[in-house]
């Protein structure tokens, strides 16, 4: 079957191709806006996809999934929908040739999922369980951010974003978990949901799909998540207490059930991360000593305070971070381990819900273990943000933030965006 994606180098659409090509099916794409790491996977694995939405551009397939980022007016789903070919959406054709035949296991939360879901699925693989995945980011450990196999266990990232132009559900009510993990709870994309309670009910879908001898696995101390359960919850429900996280040369540790995670990672909501992971193995029969073992080998995933460039005084890092509670508690775990090293936080406002200036002072206080913030100046946002920053906070270009941290000669130098920040690191790097 020829399959042609619409949207293919989104972090799940690309991760898609990838399952679609191991079940032996021609896939193609089209995308706009192209960039690592998802090119870079698409390259690797001899998926063909062009740049742009243009109709002479889309073969003659057998199905069309169209991505989310996709809707009216652009000109692939209107030849589409006027030729009346047949298409679904990612989520849904995922679930049907997929999913069904497997114990999903999915990661759902504002924060940590495609962190939780690669500890997760390394974690499955270090027991011998074989597992499939399908995670939001490039897997270090796997060197990709998708797999199928013949094991009966799946890994996904359960996002909350809606599924396509035709279908409004949240893409994770596809996904009918048998265990399922709640990171976390908070208002976020502000493009689709008015409010915190709109995000609540579609977590509530969620929760109404996990089978009645299934597990949700959630922080205790949530009120968010605890609201959602409050609607009514049909299955096992397991309340996770923190631990006590040390920090040394290594990076932290932190006990569980009798046995040490010591691993590179910092930060409470590593540790967080990494709990969740634990029960979730636990779940489907992995001890915990053993989940421990293989956490102490994690190696992590790209764009979560990835170090992309050394010299004797400088640290580069490439963070995903891309909401005020991201930012935090990547940047406080990052001051507990640099201790009085300055922190140079540069950050890129490009998600719908930052430049909707909904997180406007909790993004400041975000900022606060940073010892200088650099920012690009937002284009077509809905607030001023020269309120809220002084002016030499801000910058009208990248090359500008390039030119202002070629001055400072010594630091962590933490880059924030979910996008490709038009090429800072190749541009600074050459600098530095």
């Amino acid at each position: 079957m020829h399959i042609h994606i619409l949207g293919i180098a989104g972090t799940f659409m690309g991760s898609l191709a990838l399952i679609a090509k191991q079940l032996g099916h021609r896939v193609t794409g089209q995308d706009q806006g192209v960039y690592p790491p998802m090119s870079a996977q698409l390259d690797e694995q001899n998926i063909s996809y062009t740049n742009g939405y243009k109709v002479s551009d889309m073969p003659q397939a057998d199905v069309f999934i169209i991505g989310n980022a996709l809707s009216r007016g652009n000109d692939c789903v209107e030849e589409i929908l006027s030729k009346q070919y047949a298409y679904t959406s990612g989520a849904q054709w995922l679930s049907e040739n997929v999913l069904r035949d497997k114990w999903v296991l999915a990661v759902s939360g504002t924060h940590g999922k495609t962190t939780t879901a690669s500890m997760l699925a390394h974690i499955l693989e270090f027991a011998g369980y074989n597992p499939s995945f399908l995670i939001g980011g490039v897997v270090e450990d796997f060197g990709v951010s998708s797999r199928l196999t013949d094991g009966n266990f799946f890994v996904i990232e359960a996002d909350e974003y809606d599924t396509a132009f035709f279908d409004k559900r949240s893409k994770f009510v596809h996904y009918h978990p048998k265990t399922l993990v709640i990171n976390n709870l908070e208002f976020d994309h502000a493009d689709i949901f008015d409010s915190l309670q709109d995000i609540q009910k579609q977590f509530h879908h969620l929760i109404r799909t996990v089978p009645n001898d299934g597990l949700i696995i959630h922080p205790e101390d949530s009120t968010n998540i605890n609201e959602v359960l409050a609607m009514g919850a049909y299955s096992m429900t397991q309340a996770l207490l923190g631990s006590k996280l040390k920090i040394n040369d290594k990076g932290s540790s932190f006990d569980v059930e009798g046995a040490t995670v010591n691993w590179h990672l910092l930060g409470e909501h590593n540790m967080q991360n990494g709990l969740s992971a634990i029960y979730a193995a636990h779940h489907v029969g992995v001890a915990f000593d053993v989940a421990c073992e293989a956490l102490n080998t994690f190696k992590g995933i790209k764009r979560r305070l990835e170090i992309k460039h050394q010299t004797d005084n400088i640290t580069l890092y490439d963070d995903f971070a891309h909401h005020p509670t991201a930012i935090k508690t990547t940047l406080s775990g990052l001051r507990a381990k640099v201790v009085d090293e300055p922190i140079i936080a540069i950050l890129e406002l490009r998600s719908n819900t930052m430049k909707s200036g909904f997180h406007q002072q909790s993004l400041v206080d975000a900022l606060a273990n940073a010892d200088q913030v650099l920012i690009l100046r937002p284009q077509n946002s809905d607030w001023d943000i020269d309120t809220l920053f002084d002016a030499d906070c801000l910058f009208d270009s990248v090359d500008d933030i390039v030119a202002q941290l070629v001055q400072i000669n010594q630091g962590h130098f933490v880059v924030m965006s979910n996008g490709s920040f038009d090429d800072i690191f190749n541009k600074l790097i050459s600098k530095i």
